[in-house]
């Protein structure tokens, strides 16, 4: 059994008033519902320190990226390739890439991201984490739980009889024909981890898949739903902290069960918050053996069409008469191409009877469900929304299908490289006869 430590830190990373909002697309800030926050953990005593670090941000994109990363490593003392950030992916929220910001600012366009304001919140942050340092606690044991979230998540590619994309079913889905078609293929199952010490809980960590958005647009910054379900679990639960990461939800949403309207952030939030204590009361505990953290590389094609080209996109982005999301997704896409290379980040933190993969960019569920279809003998949690800066991963069957999803996709179709890469990290099945989580105490708690 290894004895290990955890800090626990929050820190405020809203935008201030007239920030951008999604990349720039939607209204800029206008107020706040609720705060957005960097909620994250720094494990200590079990080999260089793990930092898992969730943001309530849209994206964080290409060097924006490795910055958060870098900063909260010199911040622990341990290297960038064991610290995990992902964003939770809300859109009344920040898209963060420092490069696109430059390229507009260099083309007199509207801002992405304020870069002082960027930096201020790498600061809070960073401070934040070295202050949980001091106030460590001891933790011995890891907990797995599950709980089913009902009407809630649900496919928004909808076909047609030819197996083509005939609907997009959004966040919001006004028209009750698009409510009215089946869920589609969804991850229904929220995964809570947690860390214990002996009998007491001291860290809870929820995983589950859909865009965490009820409404967006109103530039009033909110972390939605999603968030929100957290916050309630926390005030109902104050000793435990608790994070949440959104896992493989490119092509998943809550637009089957909300039509947008106010009132339906709340019913959406009680959802996942039943979800996050249902998987509490069924909560296993065993002693932490391992604590491992694999890295792998993914080394992805551009793609060929026009519309991807460095030519295309500097036409766009230094026109004028173009509209803002034109301009600032062509800037999205040329942080993308003039990166030193295309390769991406994915890696997995090993705990023996859990394992956390950690992917970039807005991959399909499809990922996620093949993840735990690889390790059945493993609690397998996936977290999403790492380095944004490729887009969507869709399968390679969507390509053909067509949708919106394909054309956010900014790397070239590449199913089998995320799939390998996502075996290799995850490792060989243990047998059948030695599954440790299947013999844990129940807590009931």
């Amino acid at each position: 059994m290894l004895n290990c430590h955890v800090g626990t830190f929050t820190a405020d990373i809203s935008p201030p008033l007239g920030h951008p909002l999604c990349g720039g697309w939607i209204d800029p800030v206008r107020g706040q519902d609720d705060p957005l926050e960097a909620v994250g953990i720094v494990l200590l005593g079990c080999g260089a320190p793990v930092v898992l670090c969730a943001l309530d941000w849209c994206e964080i994109r290409n060097d924006a990226y490795l910055k958060w990363r870098q900063v909260l490593a010199d911040a622990a003392h341990t290297t960038i390739e064991r610290v995990h950030v992902h964003a939770v992916h809300q859109h009344n929220a920040p898209i963060a890439d420092i490069n696109a910001e430059k390229i507009i600012q260099n083309n007199n366009g509207s801002s992405i991201l304020d870069l002082k304001y960027f930096d201020q919140c790498l600061f809070k942050t960073a401070e934040a984490l070295k202050a949980s340092l001091s106030k460590t606690k001891k933790i011995n044991r890891v907990g797995t739980g599950y709980g089913r979230v009902n009407q809630v998540a649900s496919n928004r590619r909808i076909l047609d009889s030819e197996g083509k994309v005939k609907y997009t079913r959004t966040s919001a889905a006004k028209s009750k024909e698009i409510q009215d078609f089946p869920e589609g293929l969804i991850d229904p199952t929220l995964r809570t981890l947690s860390f214990w010490m002996g009998e007491k809980p001291v860290v809870a960590i929820h995983y589950y898949a859909t865009h965490p958005m009820s409404y967006y647009g109103d530039g009033m910054v909110s972390a939605d739903f999603c968030g929100l379900a957290r916050r309630k679990r926390q005030s109902d639960s104050p000793s435990v902290f608790q994070m949440y990461f959104t896992g493989c939800a490119g092509n998943i949403t809550a637009g089957k069960y909300n039509d947008g309207s106010k009132g339906n952030r709340a019913i959406l939030r009680d959802r996942i918050y039943l979800g996050m204590t249902d998987a509490w009361k069924v909560t296993y505990t065993s002693p932490i053996t391992k604590m491992e953290v694999r890295t792998e590389q993914i080394n992805l094609e551009i793609r060929k069409e026009k519309e991807f080209s460095v030519e295309e996109n500097m036409k766009l982005v230094a026109n004028p008469k173009e509209t803002k999301a034109i301009r600032n997704i062509a800037a999205l896409k040329l942080s993308w191409l003039q990166r030193r290379e295309q390769a991406i980040t994915a890696s997995c933190l090993d705990l023996g009877v859990a394992s956390i993969l950690n992917l970039p960019g807005e991959a399909f569920v499809e990922y996620q469900l093949a993840a735990q279809e690889m390790r059945p003998d493993l609690f397998v949690c996936v977290a999403s929304y790492g380095d944004g800066g490729l887009g969507y991963i869709p399968t390679d069957k969507a390509f053909l299908e067509g949708g919106y999803e394909p054309t956010g996709a900014f790397a070239a179709p590449s199913e089998a490289i995320f799939t390998n890469t996502i075996s290799k990290l995850l490792g060989p099945k243990i047998p059948q006869t030695i599954i440790p989580f299947k013999r844990f105490k129940k807590k009931n708690k």
